[in-house]
């Protein structure tokens, strides 16, 4: 089985924290729709297995996709892959795109997820960030998605905001719950190099929270959503049962995918490839001899490597059998021996031959998980 992605590259106006790829600019809308419609027949072999479990449109704002433009996307899908019956097929949205028409539109085309960008149920946090809409409306949306029979929802939320207190995400926290969706996603702020928050962060514009403010925001998250029935399955991701995002956890297995659009990144079990992070290079190269896209084989350290990185992201956690079944017993008993302290002290534990990072560490994961990289 496998996955497809769609990079929309198109936005209304840039969050300040942002720093995935992206334009507010719409002269090269038309090219690049033109040439992400090609680019599907030119890589439809890269995936061998053309069983699609998942089709993701991501971002960028896919919601502001016209409908023609996103019924093409999903014709042409449906055309060179073979979409299953219960394939999970995902749209992001920003809360202000979701009009009634326009979500039954989603739903008829065979869209049966959202992904919805609320980020925070506060207009001055929403007015920091320079999102497009404003609290009400990110309620409005997620309730009229439900009104229409788009149930299955995820909904963005970010903690360690500047000038965020506990009291304050714990509203924000309860206002989602209220939402009764079955998944949200919930990031730590970060910081990202030359964004507008960054910028806005070294003048001292904005003042972050503490660690250990961030810290407590973070097991109050984890608190509320164990009270309300969801499963802590990924660093940032919780789900009610059976509502687990199929697409993200096909990433965290090593599952092959294919990446359509500018800097949209691709993977079949062997090969990696990422396209030209640029609108009109990606445009003009696609379908001549010129390539839009590098690519590189990749090597054993590095396929173990993000074996580890991303399966100990999750509460499944990493299969010593199956690290020998894949890199040899040599490699699982080099990794256990590395994990040793950190089962020591606590902060990996060992069950049934799988290793996994406690709840409670989750937010210290990267350089745990860092110390048990394989390194030359």
């Amino acid at each position: 089985m496998s996955s497809l992605y769609f990079h929309i590259p198109f936005c209304k106006q840039a969050c300040h924290y942002c720093d995935f790829h992206f334009s507010t600019v719409q002269k090269t809308y038309r090219p690049v729709m033109d040439a992400m419609l090609a680019e599907m027949d030119l890589q439809a072999n890269f995936l061998a297995d053309k069983k699609l479990t998942s089709v993701y449109f991501g971002g960028g704002t896919p919601s502001l996709l016209p409908d023609v433009d996103l019924g093409n996307f999903i014709e042409k899908a449906h055309r060179n892959f073979e979409v299953q019956a219960d394939a999970e097929i995902t749209l992001e949205a920003n809360p202000d795109d979701l009009t009634a028409d326009k979500l039954r539109f989603y739903k008829n085309i065979g869209i049966n997820r959202l992904s919805i960008g609320t980020q925070s149920f506060f207009d001055d946090e929403l007015e920091l960030m320079n999102r497009s809409h404003h609290a009400q409306q990110a309620i409005s949306a997620v309730k009229r998605a439900q009104d229409v029979g788009l149930e299955n929802i995820t909904i963005d939320l970010i903690f360690g905001m500047p000038k965020s207190t506990l009291a304050k995400w714990n509203e924000n926290l309860k206002t989602a719950m209220a939402l009764q969706v079955p998944h949200f996603s919930a990031y730590s702020l970060t910081i990202e190099p030359k964004t507008a928050l960054h910028k806005m962060v070294e003048n001292g514009q904005v003042i972050l929270p503490t660690e250990e403010e961030s810290l407590a925001q973070y097991r109050a998250l984890c608190a509320a959503a164990k009270t309300n029935g969801f499963a802590h399955y990924e660093l940032s991701n919780y789900g009610k049962p059976g509502f687990e995002s199929r697409h993200n956890t096909s990433y965290w297995n090593g599952t092959p995918y294919l990446g359509i659009g500018p800097s949209a990144h691709s993977f079949n079990g062997e090969i990696r490839q990422w396209n030209v992070a640029n609108n009109a290079a990606y445009a003009k190269n696609i379908g001549t001899k010129n390539t839009w896209f590098e690519k590189e084989n990749i090597a054993e350290k590095d396929r173990f490597n993000e074996f580890v990185m991303t399966g100990l992201r999750t509460a499944k956690g990493i299969s010593l059998q199956t690290i020998e079944t894949r890199f040899g017993a040599q490699i699982a008993d080099q990794l256990l021996a590395d994990a040793q302290s950190k089962l020591e002290c606590g902060k990996l534990a060992l069950h049934k031959n799988t290793l996994t990072i406690p709840e409670e560490y989750w937010m210290l994961s990267d350089g745990i998980i860092a110390d048990l990289f394989w390194v030359e």
